[in-house]
């Protein structure tokens, strides 16, 4: 009778600490996570940082993939904290040499902002924005292939998204694909490798035989270029997505609005 207990009691124990694992270890955040907080004193408008930054914030306005401004964005501005603003001028040092400014879509991004995310992916019958975002999915699997989750890395201050603009032309650099375009096509090795920066033209991954050029892919390599040589690091599913490698608070979820701090 013993021996069945312990071999019960140690079936229990694994399960029990598997669970926990899972429920700690996501795709986006760590493992441990503080309590929320609305503390914005250790974040800086971007633009103090980077005044050149060209500012198209697209959860302050209609066109994104809900098609509504999202709760939490008060006004059309970008937040970061002190370490990542910084580390952005120096990426837009770097890429004015080469004749770029850099946009920015979205920078810290409140709970809020997220749970109303959630709450649109739920709701299975808003297609509204799907001819321009996500066409090539139905939107019941936007939740299993983690298009939306619960929470974001946007959240703990030190994430970005953004894009080139070209000060030769006056025009936004050609990437091949939209921000917050749903699908593998929006993916670094599209068509390409990004660690070699080698374009291979592969487009496999596209269900629906969707391609970017060369040139397009090239653009997509400038950006995370610069990028990782100053202190970010990538998304495997995102070329406009870039998180400050030693990022200030990578367990703190942030609940403060976005405006002018």
């Amino acid at each position: 009778m013993r021996k069945t207990n312990i071999k019960t009691f140690a079936v229990v124990f694994v399960a029990v600490c598997g669970a926990l694992l899972t429920a700690c270890c996501s795709k986006n955040d760590d493992t441990v996570v503080t309590k929320p907080t609305d503390d914005s004193s250790q974040f800086v408008t971007l633009t103090d940082a980077v005044p050149d930054a060209i500012l198209e914030i697209r959860y302050f306005g209609t066109y994104n993939f809900v098609g509504a401004r999202i709760d939490g964005y008060l006004q059309p501005t970008a937040l970061l904290t002190r370490q990542a603003a910084d580390s952005l001028r120096a990426v837009s040092d770097d890429l004015r040499a080469q004749g770029y400014r850099l946009k920015i879509y979205d920078a810290y991004r409140p709970q809020r902002a997220v749970d109303h995310f959630v709450r649109w992916a739920a709701d299975l019958a808003d297609t509204a924005m799907k001819p321009y975002f996500y066409p090539d999915l139905d939107k019941s699997v936007l939740f299993e292939q983690e298009y939306i989750m619960e929470k974001s890395g946007h959240t703990r201050g030190s994430t970005v998204d953004l894009t080139i603009f070209d000060m030769r032309t006056e025009k936004e650099v050609d990437m091949g694909g939209t921000f917050d375009w749903f699908g593998p096509e929006s993916h670094p090795d599209f068509c390409g490798n990004p660690e070699t920066g080698e374009y291979t033209g592969d487009n496999s991954t596209s269900p629906t035989g969707r391609s970017i050029t060369a040139e397009q892919f090239a653009n997509r390599m400038i950006l995370r270029r610069a990028m990782l040589a100053h202190g970010f690091r990538a998304l495997d599913s995102e070329w406009w997505h870039f998180t400050l490698n030693s990022e200030p608070y990578p367990n703190t979820y942030f609940t403060f609005p976005v405006q002018q701090l």
